[in-house]
């Protein structure tokens, strides 16, 4: 899915059109005709959407020529326009990677989600998307394992699914095991797509699980002998965990969360937040300095609220701030921090 730039299109892209056009950019100028048209900006049109579960909407978009393709496993950072505001939060693409020219993106509904409640009740035909670099390392080792157990919880899936679709794309004839749980069977996602595929390629095997029907958790017997085998997994951190803990070698294991860390905060230090472009001031309370901020009024911008997407990105510009994933503690100036796993251990001023 690599764009293909035509002698036109490269023109427009060129510093020489936007100095030309003035201090707006070509781009602002070419959304006026058509919203997805830009050739800067990477934005996509919603094509068609269906619902597979009731707490989840299914999007195939169509990406503009300024998207530069993604990796199966990897995520993208997806605005949309809600009230005049853009929110960006992160999805993975369910797709292969190499569809021809489309998106395959499965938001699942979270109670307090504003983009995801927004994109379940709103996405139609003509919806237009902003996209971002695809990122992150899960993503499959260029030399595809001859034994692959591809393993996903709930909203997981969709990653996972995707290496799977790409690997068919491949005709990779390696055996594949396609684990998928979910909570119920209303739950599940993708289960026909997935049989489907099943059904078409004799070295695939697909289960899926309703952990609170009867189906078990993921225990030995349902791994079988995996001595010489890879795994993949997406969920939650349990799931993660148990896949590590019963695998000969966890160097063989690649996955991944969408489920934000419990953190464990040890203390508050005393002192105030500055918020220096909007002139407003917060004593120091509990929590990450991204909730802190929300705490005082404000609203910046977030994704993955994990350390993962690096959406919450800022700019401190003085005082010290404990990354609480690493326990390290910096004191410089003019840095930029995630604020999502940011704690304050002092007067912290920040560009918000």
């Amino acid at each position: 899915m690599m764009p293909s730039f035509t002698p036109t299109r490269r023109f427009l892209r060129s510093g020489l059109v936007d100095l030309l056009v003035g201090p707006h950019g070509i781009d602002r100028y070419l959304e006026l005709i058509r919203p997805e048209i830009t050739v800067r900006d990477a934005r996509a049109r919603v094509l068609a959407v269906r619902r597979q579960t009731d707490r989840s909407v299914t999007m195939t978009v169509r990406p503009n020529a300024a998207w530069n393709g993604f990796q199966a496993g990897q995520f993208v950072r997806v605005g949309v326009e809600i009230d005049g505001i853009r929110r960006t939060r992160t999805y993975s693409p369910a797709c292969s990677q190499y569809a021809h020219g489309e998106l395959e993106l499965t938001v699942t509904t979270h109670p307090h989600g504003v983009v995801s409640r927004f994109l379940h009740a709103q996405a139609q035909p003509g919806t237009i998307l902003h996209l971002g670099d695809a990122q992150g390392g899960f993503v499959l080792p260029e030399s595809r394992p001859e034994r692959l157990l591809l393993i996903s919880g709930g909203s997981g899936i969709t990653p996972v699914l995707s290496m799977l679709r790409t690997l068919c794309h491949e005709r990779h004839d390696g055996e594949v095991r396609f684990l998928h749980y979910a909570r119920t069977r209303h739950d599940w996602l993708y289960r026909a797509e997935a049989q489907e595929l099943a059904a078409r390629h004799r070295n695939l095997t697909v289960e899926y699980i309703a952990t609170r029907e009867g189906g078990r958790h993921i225990d030995p017997a349902t791994l079988g002998q995996v001595d010489d085998a890879h795994a993949a997994v997406c969920g939650p951190p349990s799931l993660i965990e148990a896949v590590r803990e019963m695998w000969p070698d966890p160097a063989r294991v690649l996955s991944e969360t969408f489920t934000p860390p419990t953190l464990e905060l040890t203390g508050t230090a005393s002192g105030a937040l500055r918020f220096t472009r909007s002139e407003r001031t917060a004593p120091i309370a509990t929590g990450t300095l991204l909730e802190q901020v929300e705490a005082a009024g404000l609203t910046p911008e977030y994704g993955c609220r994990m350390g993962i997407c690096h959406t919450c990105t800022c700019r401190k510009t003085a005082g010290p701030v404990q990354n609480i994933l690493t326990g390290e503690v910096s004191e410089e100036e003019d840095e930029d921090i995630q604020l999502c796993i940011s704690v304050p251990a002092g007067d912290v001023a920040l560009e918000i």
